[in-house]
């Protein structure tokens, strides 16, 4: 985990099948790259939001 990093809520559709996925990263753009990453770019990604 990175200095200045939030949680994010990242709502995913990945083969037919919504998720939710948990993510720590410095900003929203960061939880997106590495949600693609982490499915090797066969998801798309719905939402994401900061979680509180």
């Amino acid at each position: 985990m990175q200095c200045g990093a939030k949680c994010f809520l990242v709502e995913i559709e990945h083969n037919g099948e919504k998720k939710q996925v948990q993510v720590k990263a410095k900003s929203s753009v960061r939880a997106r790259k590495t949600v693609r990453i982490q499915f090797e770019e066969a998801v798309n990604i719905l939402s994401v939001k900061e979680e509180k």
